[in-house]
Protein backbone atom coordinates (compact mmCIF):
# COMPACT_ATOMS: atom_id res chain seq x y z
CA UNK A 1 0.00 0.00 0.00
CA UNK A 2 2.75 2.45 0.95
CA UNK A 3 4.76 1.57 -2.14
CA UNK A 4 1.72 2.14 -4.36
CA UNK A 5 1.04 5.52 -2.77
CA UNK A 6 4.64 6.50 -3.27
CA UNK A 7 4.59 5.49 -6.94
CA UNK A 8 1.46 7.56 -7.46
CA UNK A 9 3.16 10.48 -5.74
CA UNK A 10 6.31 10.13 -7.82
CA UNK A 11 4.31 10.04 -11.06
CA UNK A 12 2.29 13.06 -9.98
CA UNK A 13 5.31 15.14 -9.06
CA UNK A 14 7.23 14.00 -12.12
CA UNK A 15 4.45 15.41 -14.26
CA UNK A 16 4.33 18.55 -12.14
CA UNK A 17 8.10 18.93 -12.29
CA UNK A 18 8.02 18.72 -16.06
CA UNK A 19 5.94 21.91 -16.06
CA UNK A 20 8.38 23.91 -13.91
CA UNK A 21 9.76 26.80 -15.95
CA UNK A 22 10.98 30.38 -15.66
CA UNK A 23 12.94 32.25 -12.99
CA UNK A 24 9.90 32.45 -10.70
CA UNK A 25 10.24 28.71 -10.01
CA UNK A 26 14.06 28.60 -9.90
CA UNK A 27 13.95 27.39 -6.32
CA UNK A 28 10.84 25.22 -6.59
CA UNK A 29 9.86 22.76 -3.88
CA UNK A 30 6.68 20.70 -3.86
CA UNK A 31 5.80 18.15 -1.16
CA UNK A 32 2.72 16.30 0.01
CA UNK A 33 1.60 13.54 2.39
CA UNK A 34 0.04 10.18 1.60
CA UNK A 35 -2.78 11.26 3.92
CA UNK A 36 -3.62 14.41 5.84
CA UNK A 37 -5.42 12.83 8.77
CA UNK A 38 -4.43 10.16 11.30
CA UNK A 39 -7.39 8.58 13.08
CA UNK A 40 -6.80 7.16 16.53
CA UNK A 41 -9.21 4.29 17.04
CA UNK A 42 -9.53 1.56 19.64
CA UNK A 43 -6.41 -0.60 19.45
CA UNK A 44 -4.33 2.08 17.71
CA UNK A 45 -0.65 1.04 17.95
CA UNK A 46 0.97 3.78 15.87
CA UNK A 47 1.17 4.42 12.16
CA UNK A 48 3.37 5.67 9.32
CA UNK A 49 2.64 8.57 6.97
CA UNK A 50 4.55 8.84 3.71
CA UNK A 51 5.96 12.24 2.73
CA UNK A 52 7.04 12.63 -0.89
CA UNK A 53 8.01 15.50 -3.11
CA UNK A 54 10.08 17.03 -5.86
CA UNK A 55 12.60 19.86 -6.13
CA UNK A 56 13.58 21.83 -9.19
CA UNK A 57 17.23 22.30 -8.24
CA UNK A 58 19.53 19.78 -6.61
CA UNK A 59 19.98 20.13 -2.85
CA UNK A 60 19.35 18.55 0.53
CA UNK A 61 15.98 18.21 2.23
CA UNK A 62 15.13 18.67 5.91
CA UNK A 63 11.73 17.67 7.30
CA UNK A 64 10.42 18.89 10.66
CA UNK A 65 7.18 17.60 12.22
CA UNK A 66 5.73 19.71 15.02
CA UNK A 67 2.74 18.84 17.17
CA UNK A 68 0.40 21.49 18.58
CA UNK A 69 1.88 23.67 21.33
CA UNK A 70 0.65 23.13 24.87
CA UNK A 71 1.41 24.39 28.36
CA UNK A 72 3.70 21.82 29.96
CA UNK A 73 4.71 21.54 33.61
CA UNK A 74 8.00 19.90 34.61
CA UNK A 75 8.34 18.83 38.23
CA UNK A 76 11.42 17.94 40.23
CA UNK A 77 11.17 15.20 42.83
CA UNK A 78 13.30 14.79 45.93
CA UNK A 79 13.32 12.24 48.71
CA UNK A 80 12.00 13.43 52.05
CA UNK A 81 11.78 10.97 54.92
CA UNK A 82 12.05 8.02 52.57
CA UNK A 83 9.23 9.31 50.33
CA UNK A 84 9.64 10.86 46.88
CA UNK A 85 7.66 14.12 46.59
CA UNK A 86 7.48 17.02 44.14
CA UNK A 87 9.28 19.95 45.69
CA UNK A 88 9.60 22.36 42.71
CA UNK A 89 8.22 22.88 39.22
CA UNK A 90 8.58 25.06 36.12
CA UNK A 91 5.84 25.71 33.57
CA UNK A 92 6.62 26.16 29.88
CA UNK A 93 3.91 28.08 28.04
CA UNK A 94 4.14 26.72 24.48
CA UNK A 95 6.02 23.43 24.30
CA UNK A 96 5.41 21.27 21.20
CA UNK A 97 3.55 18.09 22.09
CA UNK A 98 5.38 16.26 19.30
CA UNK A 99 8.67 16.92 17.51
CA UNK A 100 10.67 14.95 14.94
CA UNK A 101 13.36 15.83 12.38
CA UNK A 102 14.48 13.93 9.28
CA UNK A 103 17.07 14.91 6.68
CA UNK A 104 19.09 13.67 3.75
CA UNK A 105 22.32 14.32 5.69
CA UNK A 106 23.14 15.36 9.28
CA UNK A 107 21.53 18.74 9.89
CA UNK A 108 24.75 20.08 11.40
CA UNK A 109 26.45 19.52 8.04
CA UNK A 110 23.72 21.34 6.13
CA UNK A 111 23.02 24.51 8.14
CA UNK A 112 24.94 26.80 10.45
CA UNK A 113 23.82 27.04 14.05
CA UNK A 114 22.27 30.49 13.48
CA UNK A 115 20.08 29.11 10.69
CA UNK A 116 19.11 26.06 12.73
CA UNK A 117 18.11 28.39 15.58
CA UNK A 118 16.13 30.66 13.25
CA UNK A 119 14.11 27.78 11.84
CA UNK A 120 13.96 25.90 15.19
CA UNK A 121 15.51 22.76 13.72
CA UNK A 122 16.77 20.32 16.35
CA UNK A 123 15.90 19.76 19.99
CA UNK A 124 18.55 22.25 21.13
CA UNK A 125 16.81 24.98 19.13
CA UNK A 126 13.25 24.56 20.39
CA UNK A 127 11.76 27.75 21.83
CA UNK A 128 10.79 26.48 25.26
CA UNK A 129 10.02 29.62 27.21
CA UNK A 130 9.27 29.32 30.95
CA UNK A 131 6.27 31.29 32.18
CA UNK A 132 8.32 32.88 34.95
CA UNK A 133 11.85 34.18 34.98
CA UNK A 134 14.37 32.56 37.28
CA UNK A 135 17.90 31.35 37.69
CA UNK A 136 19.20 30.50 34.18
CA UNK A 137 20.96 27.32 35.35
CA UNK A 138 17.83 26.09 37.13
CA UNK A 139 15.63 26.83 34.10
CA UNK A 140 18.11 25.10 31.79
CA UNK A 141 17.95 22.03 34.02
CA UNK A 142 14.13 21.94 33.81
CA UNK A 143 14.27 22.51 30.05
CA UNK A 144 16.59 19.53 29.68
CA UNK A 145 14.21 17.53 31.89
CA UNK A 146 11.25 18.39 29.66
CA UNK A 147 13.09 17.23 26.53
CA UNK A 148 14.35 14.10 28.30
CA UNK A 149 10.82 13.16 29.39
CA UNK A 150 9.40 13.75 25.90
CA UNK A 151 12.15 11.64 24.30
CA UNK A 152 11.58 8.87 26.83
CA UNK A 153 7.84 8.82 26.06
CA UNK A 154 8.53 8.68 22.32
CA UNK A 155 6.91 11.96 21.24
CA UNK A 156 10.25 13.74 20.69
CA UNK A 157 12.91 12.21 18.47
CA UNK A 158 16.51 12.53 19.62
CA UNK A 159 17.79 10.70 16.53
CA UNK A 160 17.02 12.27 13.13
CA UNK A 161 15.03 10.24 10.65
CA UNK A 162 16.03 9.70 7.04
CA UNK A 163 14.95 11.50 3.89
CA UNK A 164 15.79 9.43 0.82
CA UNK A 165 16.73 11.11 -2.44
CA UNK A 166 15.55 9.28 -5.54
CA UNK A 167 17.69 10.91 -8.19
CA UNK A 168 18.41 14.64 -8.25
CA UNK A 169 14.78 15.82 -8.00
CA UNK A 170 12.60 13.37 -6.06
CA UNK A 171 12.59 12.57 -2.36
CA UNK A 172 10.59 10.62 0.19
CA UNK A 173 10.50 10.04 3.94
CA UNK A 174 8.42 7.87 6.27
CA UNK A 175 7.03 9.75 9.26
CA UNK A 176 6.21 7.57 12.27
CA UNK A 177 3.55 8.47 14.82
CA UNK A 178 3.54 6.29 17.99
CA UNK A 179 0.52 4.95 19.84
CA UNK A 180 0.62 7.81 22.36
CA UNK A 181 0.68 10.55 19.71
CA UNK A 182 -1.24 13.63 20.98
CA UNK A 183 -4.28 14.84 19.07
CA UNK A 184 -4.42 18.16 17.26
CA UNK A 185 -3.19 19.88 14.11
CA UNK A 186 0.43 19.17 13.21
CA UNK A 187 2.73 21.10 10.88
CA UNK A 188 5.02 19.21 8.53
CA UNK A 189 7.73 21.61 7.40
CA UNK A 190 9.95 20.78 4.42
CA UNK A 191 13.13 22.80 3.76
CA UNK A 192 15.25 22.72 0.62
CA UNK A 193 18.87 23.46 1.50
CA UNK A 194 21.62 24.35 -0.95
CA UNK A 195 25.14 25.63 -0.22
CA UNK A 196 24.42 25.96 3.50
CA UNK A 197 21.24 28.07 3.13
CA UNK A 198 17.50 27.44 3.07
CA UNK A 199 16.37 28.43 -0.43
CA UNK A 200 12.78 27.20 -0.27
CA UNK A 201 10.30 25.90 2.30
CA UNK A 202 6.80 24.50 2.46
CA UNK A 203 4.44 23.73 5.34
CA UNK A 204 1.69 21.11 5.15
CA UNK A 205 -0.89 20.52 7.92
CA UNK A 206 -1.68 17.08 9.31
CA UNK A 207 -4.59 16.37 11.64
CA UNK A 208 -4.43 13.73 14.37
CA UNK A 209 -7.83 12.98 15.90
CA UNK A 210 -9.68 10.32 17.83
CA UNK A 211 -12.26 8.36 15.86
CA UNK A 212 -14.93 5.73 16.49
CA UNK A 213 -16.24 4.71 19.91
CA UNK A 214 -13.13 6.03 21.66
CA UNK A 215 -13.76 9.50 20.20
CA UNK A 216 -17.39 9.48 21.34
CA UNK A 217 -16.42 8.48 24.89
CA UNK A 218 -13.65 11.11 24.93
CA UNK A 219 -16.00 13.87 23.81
CA UNK A 220 -18.71 12.80 26.26
CA UNK A 221 -16.20 12.77 29.15
CA UNK A 222 -15.07 16.32 28.36
CA UNK A 223 -18.52 17.76 27.73
CA UNK A 224 -20.21 16.04 30.69
CA UNK A 225 -17.38 15.47 33.15
CA UNK A 226 -19.60 15.21 36.26
CA UNK A 227 -21.98 12.72 34.66
CA UNK A 228 -19.08 10.74 33.24
CA UNK A 229 -17.55 10.50 36.73
CA UNK A 230 -20.81 9.22 38.19
CA UNK A 231 -21.20 6.62 35.43
CA UNK A 232 -17.60 5.48 35.93
CA UNK A 233 -18.21 5.01 39.67
CA UNK A 234 -21.43 3.08 39.03
CA UNK A 235 -19.67 0.80 36.53
CA UNK A 236 -16.87 0.16 39.02
CA UNK A 237 -19.39 -0.69 41.76
CA UNK A 238 -21.30 -2.98 39.40
CA UNK A 239 -18.10 -4.74 38.35
CA UNK A 240 -17.13 -5.25 42.00
CA UNK A 241 -20.58 -6.63 42.83
CA UNK A 242 -20.51 -9.05 39.88
CA UNK A 243 -17.02 -10.24 40.81
CA UNK A 244 -18.22 -10.85 44.38
CA UNK A 245 -21.20 -12.89 43.14
CA UNK A 246 -19.01 -15.00 40.83
CA UNK A 247 -16.41 -15.77 43.50
CA UNK A 248 -19.10 -16.50 46.10
CA UNK A 249 -20.57 -19.18 43.85
CA UNK A 250 -17.13 -20.67 43.19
Amino acid sequence: MKARLFIIGVLFFSALFANFSGPARAQGLVADLSRHEVNITTGFVGTDVLLFGAVEVEGDVIVVVRGPNKRTVVRHKSRVGGIWINNSEVSFANAPTFYRVASTRPVEDLLKRADRTRHRIGLDNLRLRPERAGDPKRLASFRAGLIRNKVRSGVYGDKPGRVALLGPHLFRSTLYFPANVPTGTYLVEVYLVRNGSVISAQTTPLRVAKAGLGAEIYQFAHRNSALYGIIAILIALLAGWLAGVVFRKV
